[in-house]
């Protein structure tokens, strides 16, 4: 079976998009997005083919596309769109595939189903994205405990931010989780620097094997 990953995060805006394009660049993955909410500005597809350098044919379309900058339930409210979750099944592609899912764990997809229900049915290794700044020790101990009671595999975690050491040491020995690596905070994002923290910061044979 081709090696897949779904990126999740603790928190919306907390980096994991940009994580998402480095770590589709370094599998040479597909990257999949299954709700966009917000088309306004640029969806995160476009940021991690533009920071990825990852390839158009590389970047699959999203199953729903929602114009409103909210949670997917309110956004397809908005925009007069039913979202059928039995619909949103993983692409069957050669290779590896990243998959996005949208803010934190629990946000609600329709009204009965938040993302963690649909990931749960796929059973594929998700990598949760944390904060190290003051408050990731409860949202990223909560978000673990979630994936726990619906059995979904876990990976590891993904620091992001300034280097708290405590805060790392924590989350790893209380969560009982394997972390991957922390990308630091970048002055400037490019698709060099990105790649050139990805290199310096995680070891790509952490993502080459998953959990049983």
């Amino acid at each position: 079976m081709s090696l897949r990953f779904v990126i999740s995060g603790t928190d919306t805006g907390i980096g994991k998009t940009v994580f998402a394009a480095a770590l589709t660049h370094a599998l040479q993955a597909h990257y999949w997005k299954p709700v966009q909410s917000g088309l306004e500005e640029e969806t995160d597809s476009e940021t991690v083919e533009r920071l990825g350098g990852v390839p158009r044919s590389r970047i699959l379309p999203e199953a729903y596309r929602l114009k409103t900058p909210a949670s997917p339930h309110l956004s397809a409210r908005l925009d007069a769109i039913t979202i059928d979750p039995a619909l949103l099944q993983p692409p069957q592609i050669d290779g590896a595939l990243v998959i996005e899912g949208a803010g934190g764990l629990l946000v609600p997809l329709t009204d009965t189903v938040l993302f963690a229900d649909i990931f749960a049915r796929w059973q594929i290794p998700l990598i949760l994205c944390a904060r190290t700044a003051l408050g990731t020790i409860n949202h990223t101990l909560l978000s673990l405990e979630a994936l726990r009671h619906r059995a979904i595999p876990v990976q590891g975690v993904v620091f992001i931010g300034d280097a708290n050491r405590e805060n790392e040491r924590v989350i790893t020995d209380i969560g009982a989780v394997r972390p991957l690596g922390r990308l630091p905070r970048l002055p400037e994002i490019t698709t060099e620097v990105l790649h050139q923290a990805f290199a310096q910061h995680f070891n790509l044979a952490d993502f080459l094997e998953v959990p049983a």
